[in-house]
């Protein structure tokens, strides 16, 4: 882009339309340039190197309310999270249930509202109506700044929801 940089331009097109959904696509994984296209009020930020069906899939769920990120991505925040997490128990989450918890933490490992229905057994008519209830409860607009808002807080770690460490699922 001559002029500007993808996240001037976000900046640009939400400032003059914010109704327009914003999805970077970029071939920087680094955690900083996610976090940058957040704040300038990105929907979502995809990778390049990611196979053209999957990014259709991800603007689909764009189109539907959901904000995706790359599973890559997703991992590397997890691993720069734990790395600088502190022993520090999280605070904050004791306003949400433990369901709203659960699905949480499977926003921030990057899935879909589908994906987390099929995980947690339940509708996903019902993970939408968890995940409204959370971001209503942290004052979030979209599950991208949840997701963000939950690891800078140490509130997800590596690991199976529920569970303080292990493979990422």
């Amino acid at each position: 882009m001559p002029r500007c940089d993808g996240i001037e331009a976000t900046r640009r097109i939400k400032a003059e339309l914010p109704y327009v959904k914003v999805v970077i696509l970029s071939v920087s994984d680094e955690v900083q340039d996610f976090f940058e296209a957040i704040k300038a009020g990105a929907q979502g930020y995809l990778l390049k190197n990611m196979e053209p069906e999957v990014w259709v899939e991800y603007l689909q769920n764009v189109l539907q309310g959901e904000a995706p990120i790359s599973r890559s991505l997703a991992g590397r925040i997890l691993r720069e999270f734990a790395a600088s997490e502190t022993a520090a128990e999280p605070t904050g989450t004791t306003t949400l249930t433990d369901r709203e918890r659960e699905v949480l933490e499977w926003v921030a490992r990057g899935l879909s509202n589908r994906e987390i229905a099929d995980r947690l057994t339940i509708a996903e008519t019902t993970v939408k109506k968890h995940l409204r209830n959370i971001l209503e409860k942290l004052h979030l607009r979209n599950r991208v700044q949840l997701a963000a808002y939950a690891y800078e807080r140490g509130w997800v770690r590596p690991g199976k929801p529920g569970s303080p460490s292990g493979p990422m699922a």
